[in-house]
């Protein structure tokens, strides 16, 4: 059992936020040692031809110590990604020297996340004061020639607030203040995936009837974003279009991949990088397993959902978990997500009656 590339994230330190679309669900924040990345590159160095080992997989650069982080996971890693288009908001406005190393190690865009004014954008982050510290974010990202690209996860409750967004952006000059920078302004709205804490948003997801409500400039900029002409082909098909559509599949599927990423949370239960780190898609803990055998679990199919997702048909799947009726908007890979998560979030529970 050996892979080409295998790519670990540990949740050393947590995240500031608590949004409620983050489909990584909301655990609690440890304060991991640094050694703890050196243990993970031991446990997983024999099974890999090339080892990429990172630090965070909720907000990015969290820790004071951000700098040497990044040093450390380039020497315990064979190959290291550049920074990702993502900053920690909650680090830039309270290190001067953030920014300006972001801009050292080559980062040109970083991506912020507006619901709207300041009490949605601050009730959907989770944080008292986010909405301002996003809007002071922008400009210290410009001084530094780094360009805001801002997104909006839309449904029922953030719909009403477009608008504010749509006024914000001409408001702040930000398509004249990007192209002074050196770059592009860019915006884009979508659902997201209904998983970890959004699968809660169920009931006020966006619906196909809502999408005549965003603001056309809005539409423009997220059509110009994902390369289409239709705002149809961002949100996807109804919920009613997917039961039709695949209520018959008989398909299954084995999801273990050649290239796998796999998440470590605060204590050391290893997840696969598929969709929430849910307790069915657990593959074992580094505390009581070992490397080859969390591995071994996961080139089976032998967690929960895997095992699942590869002898239970698609089809039964959404006959059993779908609404056949709803207007609710999804891409085909969150929406199979969304009914798989489902279907083991009630297998676990019947399984423990």
């Amino acid at each position: 059992m050996h892979y080409p590339h295998i790519t670990i994230a540990a949740d050393l330190y947590g995240c500031p936020n608590r949004c409620r679309h983050c489909w990584l669900g909301h655990t609690p924040n440890a304060n991991l040692p640094e050694s703890t990345l050196s243990r993970i590159r031991d446990a997983f160095r024999p099974f890999a031809d090339s080892l990429e080992i990172d630090w965070w997989y909720r907000e990015p650069d969290f820790p004071a110590n951000y700098r040497e982080l990044w040093n450390l996971t380039a020497a315990l890693s064979d190959t290291k990604t550049p920074h990702f288009e993502l900053a920690s908001v909650w680090r830039l406005v309270r290190d001067p020297s953030y920014a300006g190393w972001l801009a050292e190690i080559g980062v040109r865009t970083v991506q912020l996340t507006l619901f709207g004014g300041e009490a949605i954008t601050d009730r959907y982050t989770g944080r008292r004061g986010a909405y301002r510290e996003i809007l002071q974010a922008m400009d210290i990202l410009l001084s530094q020639g780094i360009t805001p690209r801002i997104q909006t996860f839309v449904n029922k409750e953030t719909l009403p607030e477009l608008p504010h967004l749509d006024a914000l952006i001409r408001e702040r000059r930000l398509e004249e203040r990007c192209r002074a920078a050196g770059g592009q302004f860019a915006y884009f709205l979508h659902a997201g995936s209904c998983d970890g804490a959004a699968e809660e948003l169920y009931p006020v997801w966006i619906t196909l009837e809502d999408l005549s409500a965003i603001p056309d400039t809005l539409a423009a900029y997220t059509c110009a974003h994902f390369g289409t002409e239709r705002l149809e082909d961002v949100f996807g098909q109804t919920e009613a279009e997917w039961c039709a559509v695949l209520g018959e599949d008989t398909s299954t599927a084995a999801l273990a991949e050649e290239r796998p990423v796999f998440f470590v949370d605060h204590r050391l239960d290893v997840y696969p990088n598929f969709t929430t780190p849910a307790p069915w898609w657990k593959l074992g803990n580094l505390v009581t397993d070992s490397a080859e055998s969390i591995l071994q679990k996961y080139s089976q199919n032998e967690s929960t959902a895997q095992r699942i997702r590869k002898t239970v048909p698609l089809g039964e799947i959404v006959r059993r978990m779908g609404d056949p009726d709803s207007r609710r908007l999804f891409g085909r890979g969150d929406f199979t997500d969304l009914m798989l998560n489902r279907y083991c979030r009630m297998q676990m529970k019947e399984e423990t009656k």
